[in-house]
């Protein structure tokens, strides 16, 4: 089939969207497109890559033009399937669905929990807001193809709206990842590989570090929206910080390879508490214990499964204490490591999910066979 992939919010490079994704449906044998704004034109992974210049640069811009913008570039494709990826893309996937088109929202997120934990946003605002993007998802649901969802949670919201929903999991990709190092080489460190903001929990992960004997290799980007990187860097502790700031996969590999132990910590808002952080099963695939919130789902993996520690990720007391504990201990993380990769290595990977992805646009490829006969 010929398939068109659209995002006006990730970049040409995401990983779920492009080297998973987009990627995997190449493989199999698929004719795929993928249309992204302010991205580099180019074919990669036999994906074609369909830059859409915008000059939009504030959010709200963005929303109301850059995604017609979008729209109107992927129509010229008259692709059989549409697969977009943001729900700022709800009103033009509707619009492609009137036109006739197979339509596939994936849905990374539960959004309107999401909206419901933006800090910045009044009670009412994010009440309101929350209220029109499920109606507009729900809308869109019940009249798309398919829906693919990041997790089993947000599968079970969609699956009651169309039944060919499927959670899509963003596990790792194996063959991108390190093979575990030699222990004994590492140095007493520890990391957190993402995006920073105070809600991921690096702030208490940074004042943990007071009263813990290593150093955090921090690598991602601080929230341009808080005044939090002043904040944590006010910290008696940030000395013992490496700031890496925003760094490729390679570099994510090297960090991996030196650190003892993966950070995890998000707050307990309701968008966190059953969702599947990659970065999670990175640190596991690498060999690395990981330090990660006391929800009942990730204890449920990390805590059952013997592959780490599970914390109160609002406590820096309780999370220095998970830390020391096995930096203390190398026999404890050690077999921590090894439980964590054996896991990844035989459920938690995106070979897994890509035999999913594959089943999913089997029965579309079926059903359009079958309408055209």
């Amino acid at each position: 089939m010929k398939i068109c992939h659209i995002t006006t919010v990730h970049d040409a490079k995401d990983v779920r969207i492009f080297y998973k994704e987009c990627s995997s449906l190449s493989k199999l044998g698929h004719d795929v497109y993928f249309v992204v704004l302010n991205g580099k034109s180019e074919v990669r992974n036999n994906v074609t890559i369909i830059g859409v210049e915008s000059k939009y640069n504030s959010r709200i811009k963005r929303m109301l033009f850059g995604t017609n913008m979008a729209y109107k570039e992927a129509l010229k494709l008259n692709a059989d399937v549409y697969h977009f990826h943001d729900p700022e893309f709800l009103f033009h996937g509707i619009k492609l669905h009137r036109k006739g088109k197979k339509v596939i929202y994936d849905a990374h997120e539960d959004y309107p929990r999401q909206i419901l934990g933006k800090y910045y946003l009044s009670a009412f605002t994010k009440k309101v807001l929350a209220f029109l993007v499920e109606k507009l998802e729900n809308y869109g649901a019940r009249r798309f193809e398919g829906i693919i969802t990041a997790t089993p949670y947000i599968k079970e919201r969609y699956i009651k709206l169309n039944n060919n929903t499927v959670d899509i999991n963003n596990f790792p990709i194996l063959e991108q990842l390190p093979e575990p190092s030699d222990w004994n080489q590492k140095s007493n460190e520890i990391c957190y590989i993402g995006a920073l903001s105070r809600v991921r929990g690096i702030y208490e992960i940074v004042k943990s570090l007071e009263t813990s004997n290593c150093r955090l290799n921090l690598g991602g980007s601080f929230d341009e929206s808080e005044k939090l990187h002043f904040d944590v860097k006010s910290l008696q502790s940030w000395g013992k910080v490496n700031e890496l700031g925003f760094i490729n996969r390679n570099q994510v590999n090297e960090i991996l390879k030196k650190s003892k132990i993966g950070m995890v910590t998000l707050h307990p808002i309701v968008n966190y508490l059953d969702s599947l952080p990659v970065k999670m099963f990175e640190y596991m695939a690498a060999g690395l214990p990981v330090i990660a919130s006391d929800f009942p789902l990730w204890k449920s993996i990390i805590e059952e499964k013997n592959c780490g520690i599970c914390v109160n990720p609002l406590n820096p007391i309780e999370i220095s204490e998970a830390i020391n504990k096995i930096l203390s201990d190398n026999n404890l993380a050690k077999e921590m490591g090894i439980n964590g990769r054996k896991l990844v290595l035989e459920q938690y990977n995106w070979a897994k999910e890509e035999v999913k992805l594959k089943i999913f646009y089997s029965n579309i490829l079926a059903s359009k066979i079958a309408v055209n006969k």
